[in-house]
């Protein structure tokens, strides 16, 4: 068997010195290969040739089956790969400049409006905007920046969509049950318009996720239900400066207002020092909330976004909105920083 091994060392190394093709030469080996399998077969066991390729078939057809089991694993790990590269898509991002005749046509009742045009709809396709919660306020939140053109839509909520939440999350369907409502909301999304990228996140927002995800987009809203959430949002927006849109809900009322320290109005945590006492500010579970305010006021969260990204008309920002559904008044209050806020104070 030495013999056949360096035999085909000298047909390779002599072959690559007169660059004869690789495929040749192995060609060449398995021939050489071949052959001594067959005298070794054929031959007598007692004779020269036998005995000169080692006197046995049996280490050349081991190394056979060696080899075959190797290209045969080799073969089925170039098609797995294959396979895999073919059903993993790229993110798609959405076209930063040109749009379509149907985006065109989509949002042609943007366009003519003398406050945002075609560079006011360019700059939303070019906008990032990240949506914290998919639930009663980010629902149509994200129903309306989808529908605007919004570019890139960052959503990012660790529930799942559940029976009660029907009554007013209108992006989540009956089917969707049990989904996860960052991918419920991503459906509903694209299914209303394909020509943007929605990025969810099934997770819940915490300091070490808010800091790199903050850093990716342009502006936030902020739609939850929970005050720990509120204040590290607030907190992680202010490091950043980026603005944060703020809304709440109870019962029959809601409010808004855009925290931007940045651009000189009061943070979150200047308006509400800390959270209140239990019981204070009952959750939607425990006080209820009629099912279309969600709707009323994550609307112009979206609407407070959208004036934001295209620079139309003046913004909520130093300034409080507050609705009162039960008796169709809304009115607005003035915010001031604080001087010893301790989170954009400094």
């Amino acid at each position: 068997m030495l013999l056949v091994f360096g035999l085909s060392c000298l047909i390779f190394g002599v072959g690559a010195i007169l660059k004869v093709p690789s495929t040749t030469r192995w060609a060449l080996i398995i021939i050489l290969f071949t052959a001594s399998v067959v005298a070794l077969l054929v031959l007598p066991a007692d004779s020269a040739l036998t005995t000169l390729l080692g006197g046995s078939a049996a280490p050349y057809l081991l190394l056979a089956g060696f080899c075959a089991l190797f290209a045969v694993y080799r073969w089925g790990l170039t098609k797995l790969r294959a396979k895999a590269s073919s059903s993993v898509k790229p993110i798609e991002e959405p076209k930063k400049l040109a749009f379509s005749a149907t985006e065109l046509d989509r949002y042609a009742r943007h366009i003519i409006l003398r406050e945002i045009g075609g560079p006011g709809q360019k700059k939303l396709k070019q906008a990032k905007v990240l949506v914290i919660g998919a639930g009663g306020l980010g629902a149509p939140v994200l129903q309306y920046l989808a529908a605007s053109g919004v570019g890139t839509i960052g959503v990012i909520d660790d529930d799942l969509v559940e029976n009660a939440n029907l009554q007013r999350q209108v992006i989540h369907r009956d089917e969707d049950i049990g989904t996860p409502k960052v991918f419920s909301a991503q459906n509903a999304m694209l299914a209303q318009n394909p020509h943007i990228s929605v990025r969810p996140y099934h997770r819940r927002l915490t300091q070490e996720i808010a800091d790199e995800l903050f850093d990716e987009y342009d502006l936030i809203l902020d739609g939850t239900d929970n005050f720990e959430t509120r204040y590290l949002a607030n907190a992680a927006a202010v490091e950043k400066r980026k603005p944060l849109i703020s809304g709440a809900l109870s019962q029959w009322e809601g409010q808004l207002s855009i925290f931007d320290p940045a651009n000189g109005a009061p943070c979150y945590q200047c308006i509400f020092p800390s959270a209140p006492a239990d019981g204070l500010a009952p959750s939607c579970a425990e006080a209820g909330v009629i099912g279309p305010l969600p709707g009323v006021v994550g609307a112009m969260m979206a609407q407070e976004a959208i004036k934001l990204i295209t620079g139309a008309g003046a913004v909520l920002r130093g300034e409080m909105l507050i609705y009162d559904g039960l008796y169709g008044e809304t009115r607005k209050m003035t915010l001031k920083p604080r001087a010893d806020c301790p989170i954009c104070a400094k």
